[in-house]
């Protein structure tokens, strides 16, 4: 953090998961960022648009001020990229953008917007000659900077954004594909030996290629000879842009132990516009039984006991003399 003085500066990094939201806020300033037209909003719910190396394309966002008052907004463009949760974000203010956020021009980097209006702001999206096809993610962000009193009492500058979504496909070869780079399976049985346990089974998806996906995840559980124990429901793998990666945790419960359980997970991954073949991977984990591994030694322990007991008896009859009859 820099200080200077009693001012400090802070950034606070909102992702907007909305086509349009008002900015949150104690400090009563209110704006919403949406796609919009030269004459107004056009129903979209993010920017999606098409073209091809070193070609030029406009579009617009809508900057709405909610307030009674004259606000000034930083107008700019940047990247996205896919959080460890699965989430889309946009790069922080200090972060330079290298992709789509560095094809974003405006006409300047401050609008001015009276109260209670919308001015739609044009700006163009200038692909370089040596662009790589497929999906490229980023957002046209309208900041704002507002002197606030934190909890210790110190004035600090608060940069509160929120962004309209940029998705640009450009033309060339699409490969979309996802991987399955790990998984790992923790088994832990349950006090009640008839409840069974409970496996946790962890996964990393990759999206390995050049266009944004989604998909749906499962889980098939099996013990000794493929005979299958558990299933799990569809799980729903948020949007993954390209080079993104989720690790997604399922937890299947009731798996009785049988000395070798094995998970196979399978994705089937799908573009926008269409379902593509299921991926999968699979690994086992060791599951031993005990309360029958324990019963079954007591049952044995039960019998090498009697046998050494009957063997004793039987060697003592032996060495007893038989009594002399006269």
């Amino acid at each position: 953090m820099f200080v200077r003085g009693l001012l400090a500066a802070v950034v606070i990094v909102v992702s907007i998961p909305a086509p349009a939201s008002a900015a949150p806020g104690d400090s009563g300033v209110r704006w919403s960022v949406q796609p919009s037209s030269a004459k107004g909003p056009d129903g979209r719910d993010f920017i999606i648009r098409r073209a091809s190396p070193g070609e030029r394309i406009t579009d617009y966002v809508g900057i709405t001020n909610l307030t009674a008052k004259t606000q000034t907004f930083q107008v700019y463009g940047t990247d996205a990229y896919t959080t460890d949760d699965g989430s889309f974000a946009l790069l922080a203010a200090a972060q330079q953008p290298t992709d789509i956020g560095s094809w974003i021009g405006l006409g300047a980097k401050q609008y001015t917007v009276p109260p209670n209006t919308r001015l739609d702001v044009p700006f163009s999206i200038t692909v370089p000659d040596n662009a790589t096809p497929g999906d490229h993610a980023g957002g046209v962000i309208a900041s704002i900077a507002e002197e606030q009193i934190d909890a210790s009492g110190q004035k600090v500058l608060v940069d509160r954004r929120i962004a309209a979504r940029v998705y640009l496909t450009v033309a060339g070869a699409v490969a979309p594909t996802v991987k399955i780079d790990s998984v790992r399976l923790e088994y832990s049985q349950a006090t009640n030996p008839a409840d069974g346990g409970v496996m946790t089974v962890r996964y990393l998806v990759r999206n390995t290629g050049n266009l944004r996906l989604t998909g749906i995840g499962s889980v098939r559980v099996t013990g000794p000879f493929g005979w299958e124990l558990a299933r799990t429901g569809a799980m729903e793998i948020p949007e993954l842009l390209p080079g993104g990666s989720i690790t997604i945790t399922e937890k299947v419960t009731g798996v009785q132990p049988t000395v070798r359980l094995a998970a196979e997970v399978s994705v089937v991954p799908a573009t926008f516009d269409e379902q593509l073949p299921a991926v999968s991977r699979g690994t086992g984990v060791w599951a031993w039984p005990w309360a029958l591994v324990a019963l079954l030694g007591s049952a044995l322990l039960y019998v090498i006991v009697r046998l050494v007991r009957r063997r004793v008896r039987s060697r003592r009859a032996r060495a007893v003399p038989n009594p002399v009859t006269a």
